[in-house]
Protein backbone atom coordinates (compact mmCIF):
# COMPACT_ATOMS: atom_id res chain seq x y z
CA UNK A 1 0.00 0.00 0.00
CA UNK A 2 1.46 3.55 -0.88
CA UNK A 3 2.24 5.81 1.72
CA UNK A 4 1.03 9.17 2.01
CA UNK A 5 2.79 11.74 2.56
CA UNK A 6 0.40 13.48 5.67
CA UNK A 7 -2.24 11.79 7.60
CA UNK A 8 -5.00 13.55 7.23
CA UNK A 9 -7.15 13.90 10.86
CA UNK A 10 -9.58 11.66 11.35
CA UNK A 11 -11.84 12.09 14.10
CA UNK A 12 -11.73 16.47 14.10
CA UNK A 13 -15.61 17.35 14.24
CA UNK A 14 -16.08 14.02 16.23
CA UNK A 15 -13.67 13.95 18.90
CA UNK A 16 -12.48 17.39 19.19
CA UNK A 17 -14.06 20.59 16.86
CA UNK A 18 -12.75 20.64 13.40
CA UNK A 19 -12.55 24.58 13.50
CA UNK A 20 -9.88 25.70 14.79
CA UNK A 21 -10.57 28.60 16.58
CA UNK A 22 -13.26 26.56 18.25
CA UNK A 23 -10.32 23.61 18.96
CA UNK A 24 -8.06 26.54 20.40
CA UNK A 25 -10.69 28.24 22.35
CA UNK A 26 -11.62 24.18 23.98
CA UNK A 27 -8.23 23.47 24.76
CA UNK A 28 -7.44 26.91 26.23
CA UNK A 29 -10.42 26.40 28.40
CA UNK A 30 -9.38 22.81 29.64
CA UNK A 31 -5.81 23.85 30.71
CA UNK A 32 -7.04 27.36 32.36
CA UNK A 33 -9.75 24.64 34.28
CA UNK A 34 -6.70 22.07 35.66
CA UNK A 35 -4.56 23.83 38.04
CA UNK A 36 -0.66 23.10 37.07
CA UNK A 37 0.72 21.14 39.87
CA UNK A 38 3.84 22.09 41.49
CA UNK A 39 6.28 20.19 40.06
CA UNK A 40 10.22 20.42 41.14
CA UNK A 41 11.35 18.50 37.97
CA UNK A 42 10.48 18.55 34.29
CA UNK A 43 8.02 15.23 33.03
CA UNK A 44 9.95 12.70 30.99
CA UNK A 45 6.63 11.02 30.36
CA UNK A 46 3.01 11.29 30.49
CA UNK A 47 0.17 9.17 30.61
CA UNK A 48 -3.00 10.49 29.08
CA UNK A 49 -6.54 9.56 27.74
CA UNK A 50 -7.64 9.76 24.13
CA UNK A 51 -11.89 9.72 24.79
CA UNK A 52 -13.08 12.63 22.92
CA UNK A 53 -12.37 16.33 25.01
CA UNK A 54 -15.78 16.71 26.26
CA UNK A 55 -14.77 13.16 28.16
CA UNK A 56 -11.73 13.27 28.74
CA UNK A 57 -10.04 16.47 27.70
CA UNK A 58 -10.05 18.14 31.72
CA UNK A 59 -7.79 14.71 32.49
CA UNK A 60 -5.50 15.05 29.57
CA UNK A 61 -5.20 18.87 30.41
CA UNK A 62 -4.14 17.97 33.57
CA UNK A 63 -1.21 16.44 32.33
CA UNK A 64 -0.21 19.13 29.38
CA UNK A 65 -0.20 22.27 32.13
CA UNK A 66 3.28 20.85 32.64
CA UNK A 67 4.27 21.10 29.41
CA UNK A 68 4.41 25.21 29.57
CA UNK A 69 8.17 25.62 31.15
CA UNK A 70 9.27 22.97 28.57
CA UNK A 71 7.70 25.13 25.76
CA UNK A 72 10.83 25.45 24.08
CA UNK A 73 12.74 22.57 25.54
CA UNK A 74 10.95 19.80 24.03
CA UNK A 75 11.97 18.59 20.32
CA UNK A 76 10.27 15.21 19.90
CA UNK A 77 7.48 13.40 21.40
CA UNK A 78 6.82 9.76 21.05
CA UNK A 79 3.49 9.07 21.04
CA UNK A 80 2.11 5.30 21.84
CA UNK A 81 -1.59 4.40 21.62
CA UNK A 82 -3.65 1.08 21.22
CA UNK A 83 -4.65 -0.24 17.66
CA UNK A 84 -8.99 0.02 17.62
CA UNK A 85 -9.82 -0.59 14.06
CA UNK A 86 -7.32 -2.86 12.82
CA UNK A 87 -5.64 -5.85 14.04
CA UNK A 88 -2.17 -6.58 13.36
CA UNK A 89 0.21 -8.01 15.15
CA UNK A 90 3.55 -5.82 16.47
CA UNK A 91 3.97 -1.62 16.53
CA UNK A 92 3.12 0.26 13.76
CA UNK A 93 5.10 3.46 12.35
CA UNK A 94 3.44 5.52 9.87
CA UNK A 95 4.84 5.75 6.47
CA UNK A 96 3.53 9.69 6.14
CA UNK A 97 5.64 12.05 6.54
CA UNK A 98 3.45 14.37 8.50
CA UNK A 99 0.28 14.79 10.76
CA UNK A 100 -2.15 17.30 10.41
CA UNK A 101 -4.67 18.60 12.80
CA UNK A 102 -6.88 21.51 12.35
CA UNK A 103 -3.93 23.46 13.86
CA UNK A 104 -1.53 22.58 10.99
CA UNK A 105 0.79 19.64 10.28
CA UNK A 106 3.45 18.05 12.72
CA UNK A 107 6.10 16.61 11.14
CA UNK A 108 7.25 12.56 11.89
CA UNK A 109 10.82 12.03 13.05
CA UNK A 110 11.59 10.03 10.19
CA UNK A 111 15.77 9.44 11.28
CA UNK A 112 13.87 7.42 14.36
CA UNK A 113 11.29 6.09 12.04
CA UNK A 114 14.04 4.35 10.09
CA UNK A 115 15.93 3.48 13.01
CA UNK A 116 12.95 1.72 14.67
CA UNK A 117 11.90 0.05 11.65
CA UNK A 118 15.00 -1.95 12.00
CA UNK A 119 14.00 -3.52 15.05
CA UNK A 120 11.63 -7.36 15.67
CA UNK A 121 8.26 -6.38 15.62
CA UNK A 122 8.25 -3.16 14.31
CA UNK A 123 6.40 -2.07 11.30
CA UNK A 124 5.48 0.58 8.34
CA UNK A 125 2.12 0.32 8.01
CA UNK A 126 -0.55 3.31 7.64
CA UNK A 127 -3.47 1.65 7.65
CA UNK A 128 -2.98 0.67 11.62
CA UNK A 129 -2.89 5.05 11.64
CA UNK A 130 -5.06 5.89 9.04
CA UNK A 131 -8.54 5.83 11.67
CA UNK A 132 -6.89 5.60 14.87
CA UNK A 133 -7.73 8.15 17.47
CA UNK A 134 -5.51 7.24 20.31
CA UNK A 135 -2.86 9.59 18.72
CA UNK A 136 -4.49 12.32 17.22
CA UNK A 137 -6.90 13.62 19.70
CA UNK A 138 -3.20 14.18 21.71
CA UNK A 139 -2.00 16.15 18.95
CA UNK A 140 -3.51 19.61 19.25
CA UNK A 141 -2.49 19.26 22.94
CA UNK A 142 0.55 19.58 21.68
CA UNK A 143 0.41 22.15 19.14
CA UNK A 144 -0.52 24.73 21.57
CA UNK A 145 1.69 23.48 24.97
CA UNK A 146 5.00 23.14 22.72
CA UNK A 147 6.85 25.04 20.04
CA UNK A 148 8.41 23.41 17.90
CA UNK A 149 8.35 19.49 17.74
CA UNK A 150 8.54 16.33 15.63
CA UNK A 151 6.37 12.92 16.48
CA UNK A 152 7.41 9.33 16.71
CA UNK A 153 4.16 7.83 16.11
CA UNK A 154 3.54 4.55 17.21
CA UNK A 155 0.07 2.24 17.34
CA UNK A 156 0.69 -0.79 19.15
CA UNK A 157 -1.09 -4.21 18.01
CA UNK A 158 -0.11 -7.45 19.38
CA UNK A 159 2.87 -7.21 21.15
CA UNK A 160 4.42 -7.98 24.63
CA UNK A 161 5.06 -5.07 27.14
CA UNK A 162 8.55 -6.19 26.87
CA UNK A 163 9.34 -5.17 23.52
CA UNK A 164 7.27 -1.82 23.34
CA UNK A 165 9.98 -1.11 26.20
CA UNK A 166 13.28 -2.02 24.31
CA UNK A 167 10.83 0.14 21.12
CA UNK A 168 10.91 2.80 23.72
CA UNK A 169 14.71 2.42 25.46
CA UNK A 170 15.90 3.36 21.54
CA UNK A 171 14.07 6.69 21.42
CA UNK A 172 14.31 7.19 24.82
CA UNK A 173 16.57 10.65 24.23
CA UNK A 174 17.19 13.35 26.82
CA UNK A 175 15.34 16.23 28.31
CA UNK A 176 14.74 17.20 24.56
CA UNK A 177 12.42 13.85 23.76
CA UNK A 178 8.50 13.44 25.75
CA UNK A 179 7.05 10.23 26.16
CA UNK A 180 3.47 10.34 25.91
CA UNK A 181 1.34 7.24 26.44
CA UNK A 182 -2.58 7.03 25.28
CA UNK A 183 -4.40 5.20 27.79
CA UNK A 184 -7.61 5.30 28.93
CA UNK A 185 -8.79 3.09 31.71
CA UNK A 186 -11.79 0.73 32.48
CA UNK A 187 -14.88 0.17 30.26
CA UNK A 188 -18.47 0.35 30.59
CA UNK A 189 -18.76 -0.07 34.34
CA UNK A 190 -21.14 1.21 36.74
CA UNK A 191 -19.93 4.52 38.32
CA UNK A 192 -18.93 3.29 41.32
CA UNK A 193 -17.54 0.09 40.17
CA UNK A 194 -15.01 2.50 37.72
CA UNK A 195 -13.67 4.19 40.67
CA UNK A 196 -13.16 0.54 42.65
CA UNK A 197 -11.40 -0.58 39.33
CA UNK A 198 -9.53 2.50 38.31
CA UNK A 199 -7.91 3.52 41.54
CA UNK A 200 -6.96 -0.46 41.56
CA UNK A 201 -4.95 0.76 38.51
CA UNK A 202 -3.56 3.94 39.59
CA UNK A 203 -2.50 2.39 42.53
CA UNK A 204 -0.69 -0.72 40.58
CA UNK A 205 0.78 2.42 38.38
CA UNK A 206 2.26 4.33 41.08
CA UNK A 207 3.88 1.30 42.78
CA UNK A 208 5.37 0.40 39.41
CA UNK A 209 3.77 -3.03 38.88
CA UNK A 210 3.72 -3.59 35.22
CA UNK A 211 0.82 -6.13 35.82
CA UNK A 212 -1.89 -4.05 33.95
CA UNK A 213 -4.39 -5.68 31.97
CA UNK A 214 -6.20 -5.12 29.31
CA UNK A 215 -9.77 -4.89 30.99
CA UNK A 216 -7.90 -2.36 33.13
CA UNK A 217 -6.69 -0.20 30.55
CA UNK A 218 -7.04 -0.06 26.55
CA UNK A 219 -3.64 0.81 26.73
CA UNK A 220 -2.14 -1.48 29.13
CA UNK A 221 0.70 -2.39 26.88
CA UNK A 222 1.99 1.29 26.44
CA UNK A 223 1.47 1.69 30.22
CA UNK A 224 3.24 -1.66 31.23
CA UNK A 225 6.20 -0.93 28.83
CA UNK A 226 6.79 3.16 30.19
CA UNK A 227 6.63 1.06 33.70
CA UNK A 228 9.22 -0.80 32.61
CA UNK A 229 11.48 1.74 30.96
CA UNK A 230 10.55 4.36 34.18
CA UNK A 231 12.14 1.92 36.26
CA UNK A 232 15.36 1.13 34.45
CA UNK A 233 15.84 5.11 34.26
CA UNK A 234 14.73 5.79 37.55
CA UNK A 235 11.62 7.99 37.01
CA UNK A 236 9.16 7.63 39.26
CA UNK A 237 4.98 8.35 38.89
CA UNK A 238 2.78 11.18 39.80
CA UNK A 239 -1.15 10.77 40.11
CA UNK A 240 -2.49 14.12 38.38
CA UNK A 241 -5.97 13.29 38.11
CA UNK A 242 -8.24 10.04 38.25
CA UNK A 243 -11.82 10.51 36.63
CA UNK A 244 -14.43 8.96 34.62
CA UNK A 245 -17.21 10.04 32.37
CA UNK A 246 -19.47 10.28 34.90
CA UNK A 247 -17.80 12.84 36.37
CA UNK A 248 -17.44 15.08 33.12
CA UNK A 249 -19.94 14.52 30.66
CA UNK A 250 -21.55 11.22 30.31
CA UNK A 251 -24.15 9.85 32.13
CA UNK A 252 -23.29 7.33 35.63
CA UNK A 253 -24.44 3.63 34.06
CA UNK A 254 -21.76 2.98 31.73
CA UNK A 255 -18.89 5.05 32.15
CA UNK A 256 -15.09 5.05 30.98
CA UNK A 257 -12.10 5.55 33.01
CA UNK A 258 -9.27 8.03 32.75
CA UNK A 259 -6.39 9.19 34.42
CA UNK A 260 -3.05 11.53 33.93
CA UNK A 261 0.24 10.76 35.67
CA UNK A 262 3.67 12.34 34.87
CA UNK A 263 6.72 10.83 35.33
CA UNK A 264 9.79 12.89 36.77
CA UNK A 265 13.29 11.94 37.74
CA UNK A 266 12.84 12.52 41.55
CA UNK A 267 12.37 10.86 44.88
CA UNK A 268 10.03 13.49 45.50
CA UNK A 269 7.84 12.97 42.98
CA UNK A 270 6.07 9.29 43.63
CA UNK A 271 2.49 10.15 45.64
CA UNK A 272 -0.31 8.07 46.36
Amino acid sequence: MASQPVRAPAVAGLFYPADPHALVGQIQTLLAQESPVDNATPPKALIVPHAGYMYSGSTAAAAFNLLEPLREEIRRVVLVGPSHRFAFEGIALPGACAFATPLGTVEVDNEAVFSLAQLPEVVVDDRAHAQEHSLEVILPFLQLTLDSFTIVPLVVGMTSPTTLAQVLEAVWGGPETLIVISSDLSHYHSYTEAQRIDKLTSEEILTMQPIIGHEQACGATGINALLMAAQAHQYTPRLLALRNSGDTAGDRNRVVGYAAVCFCQSPHAFTH
